[in-house]
């Protein structure tokens, strides 16, 4: 006594779906009533499916290879994602130093320090003309010769300290 499409497809374990697909590609035949016969229809399955489908999709991954993830140029997904992680611990220090105050913003950092320079730079500008004449007082010469002696030598410091490349990096 044969089974219908749906009761054969509870047997097998499988949708009735994939039934009909069998027999439309003749894996398993009907009888001449339409029915199917399980235990004929079980060993054409068998002998015609090229592999069982009733491995679950964690089975097929757990039997796979390592290698068999390999992208072209070598890296697995498993480095991929180690990387990845890695990456996103790293992010997440900064991100913490910077909450805790232990990183500055470079702009912010080279714009303080170029200000420092420049408010430095001007006291050492204008230290000739406040200091010249109690100088020339002291050493009893002339003031305008002292101040404009004295400005030429703070320039020419001030000059060489500008061609100095410092790096900021």
């Amino acid at each position: 006594m044969g089974l219908s499409i749906r009761a054969y497809a509870r047997h097998r374990g499988v949708s009735h779906v994939a039934v009909m697909k069998a027999i439309e590609a003749g894996r398993i035949t009907q009888e001449a009533d339409g029915a199917i016969d399980p235990e004929q229809a079980d060993r054409e399955w068998e002998q015609n499916t090229a592999s069982p489908r009733k491995r679950s999709f964690m089975q097929n991954q757990a039997t796979e290879p390592i290698q068999s993830t390999l992208s072209p140029n070598g890296t697995s997904l498993l480095q991929a994602r180690t990387v990845n992680e890695v990456v996103k611990a790293q992010t997440n220090k900064v991100r913490l130093a910077q909450l805790k105050g232990d990183l500055v913003d470079r702009p912010q950092a080279i714009a303080h320090v170029f200000k420092l320079a420049r408010s430095e730079r001007d006291a050492w500008l204008n230290w000739p003309t406040r200091i010249s004449a109690q100088m020339a007082a002291k050493l009893d010469i002339d003031a305008h010769t002292l101040h404009v002696a004295l400005e030429a030598a703070v320039r020419e410091h001030l000059q060489e300290l500008g061609d100095l490349n410092p790096r900021v990096d």
